[in-house]
């Protein structure tokens, strides 16, 4: 019984850390990317030039909104 509670807890620790995984979809310097940074790490690293567009739980759901909607990742964009 010890045992299943201490698989339990492990379980739900790591359990809430995955859940947060998002996959986003942002115009970075004119250019459609699919990334899982945070909006806050991507303008540090891509700087003013990236704005968010849509966010999703998996990556293929924001691949396909980025082909559907704007062509594809490396498509053009702005953040006007």
């Amino acid at each position: 019984m010890m045992r299943i509670l201490i698989i339990l807890a492990v379980l739900g620790m790591a359990l809430p850390a995955a859940a947060q995984t998002r996959y986003s979809v942002y115009c970075a310097n004119n250019k459609i990317e699919v990334d899982s940074r945070t909006p806050e790490q991507m303008r540090s690293a891509r700087g003013s030039g990236a704005c968010l567009l849509q966010s999703f739980n998996f990556a293929t759901d924001a691949r396909d909104f980025a082909r559907r909607n704007f062509g594809g990742e490396g498509s053009r964009c702005s953040c006007r």
